[in-house]
């Protein structure tokens, strides 16, 4: 006879504990610990005798692993994974709700040719799914749908249709009878997520999951669902925008720093391959407190506008404000003004933005980030044809960055003038550019050569 017991488990990290705790001493979350009642695991009796046919090899005795990707059908797609699907792999994608996950496994589903996809839904009713397939006007013959929340009847489909590639949407509405809690519980996402894995590489099925996220932006579940998967890919933008970013954070198969840009219309999803063109103002008239950075994302290179506003601190402590640029980042730089450039921003508030939507780690914007905040602290426009590309050091010092000639190109591309630069990149002809490059080597220098005439 089975022994039944109860744990108590995080919904956030996953951690156990015998006892109801109130907060958890993984993830330092609070009310997060829910009852489970698990099965005690039975003895193992084999001996390890029998595993004596599982030896080790040299690395001349493995055979190598060929990866021979598909298409998606969605090129800013393809991009982010390295170049297409590998059969065979799982494919975590997560994002916000509303932000637009199942319009995108959607129109891959019906995007992918010549493959026999199964779209399994326990958030919606087939009807549900056809409405978002007719606003999309897109279809397929090799697409089957299902709406089903039980593990088994689903791998029971799965073993008789032997689909391409599987889509789950969600994985946290999927649950199976070995398991005594509900749907979305840790152990239950585990143990679902297992199951498919260990079907995924025998059959060399490829199947992508659709998970949810908690308050602060993260994969709800266990942190263990993102180690089992061999791809997480990460679905951000803001509603109030049109710009949606995919992202990956883990990629067994390829590189984690590409970026894929999709803009969301009444259609569905469509592709952005030049998000320059999208996420520049093109305003004639210059305006204080903007600057435009000449940045990369992956092997893409992009032009975004840093908008900033420095005014009197009105409640005595000033704020410190940074929506797309991280807020640590952004005081460090603040900090380099004060010290290295001799400008007092302790008593002021500022506020910076990323145009678009958009999240920006390259340290490359640091430059702009700069001229924007003194240019809206002196309240003196930059010439809208002037961009930057430069990362600041603690010592004032404009340090060299990566891929600098690609940066240049794509601002002569978009028809600007001029582009500040760090003196230490050097190694390329200035003259296959027609535009002017000037070259600085610390930060109060470009605020000289800017607002000289100021």
């Amino acid at each position: 006879m089975t022994r039944l017991k109860t744990i108590f488990t995080c919904q956030n990290c996953g951690a156990e504990s015998p006892k109801w705790i109130g907060r958890c001493p993984s993830c330092d979350q609070w009310n997060t610990y829910v009852e489970e009642i698990v099965s005690a695991p039975a003895k193992a009796t084999a001996s390890p005798l029998l595993a004596l046919d599982n030896h080790p090899l040299r690395l001349e005795e493995i055979t190598d692993l060929v990866q021979e990707r598909f298409d998606t059908g969605i090129a800013e797609f393809n991009r982010v994974l390295g170049g297409g699907l590998v059969p065979g792999s799982l494919v975590l994608i997560g994002g916000e709700p509303g932000i637009g996950k199942s319009t995108l496994v959607l129109q891959l589903a019906l995007s992918l040719s010549g493959k026999k996809t199964l779209y399994a839904s326990g958030e919606e009713s087939l009807q549900q799914i056809k409405l978002r397939a007719n606003r999309l006007k897109m279809n397929s013959k090799h697409s089957l749908f299902l709406s089903e929340t039980s593990l088994e009847t689903l791998m029971a489909i799965v073993e008789r249709e032997k689909p391409d590639i599987l889509v789950v949407d969600s994985i946290q509405t999927i649950a199976t009878d070995q398991i005594e809690s509900s749907p979305g519980s840790v152990a239950q996402v585990r143990e679902c997520t297992s199951v498919l894995l260990k079907y995924a590489k025998k059959s060399q099925m490829t199947v992508l999951l659709i998970g949810h996220i908690n308050k602060e932006g993260n994969l709800a579940g266990p942190k263990v669902l993102e180690h089992i998967v061999d791809t997480v890919v990460q679905f951000e933008g803001d509603n109030r925008h049109y710009f949606r970013v995919l992202r990956s954070t883990k990629n067994r198969f390829g590189s984690t720093s590409e970026l894929g840009i999709f803009e969301m219309r009444q259609n569905g999803l469509v592709e952005v391959p030049n998000p320059s063109d999208h996420l520049l103002s093109g305003d004639t008239d210059p305006v204080s407190g903007t600057a435009i950075a000449a940045t990369i994302e992956g092997v893409r290179p992009f032009l975004i506008e840093i908008q900033s506003l420095v005014s009197s601190a009105a409640y005595g402590m000033p704020q410190r404000s940074s929506t797309g640029f991280d807020l640590r980042r952004m005081n460090m730089l603040l900090a380099v003004l004060e010290k290295r450039a001799g400008f007092k921003l302790a008593t002021r508030d500022v506020f910076l933005n990323v145009a678009g939507g958009l999240r920006i780690t390259d340290p490359a914007t640091d430059l702009a980030v700069l001229v924007a905040v003194l240019s809206s602290s002196l309240d003196l426009a930059v010439d809208h044809h002037t961009c930057f590309a430069g990362e600041a050091g603690l010592t004032g010092e404009i340090r060299a960055v990566s891929r600098i000639e690609q940066r240049i190109a794509e601002a002569a591309r978009l028809g600007f003038h001029r582009i500040f630069i760090p003196r230490l990149n050097k190694g390329f002809d200035v003259s296959a550019f027609p535009l002017e490059i000037i070259r600085v080597s610390r930060a109060e220098e470009v605020f000289r050569k800017l607002f000289r005439n100021n």
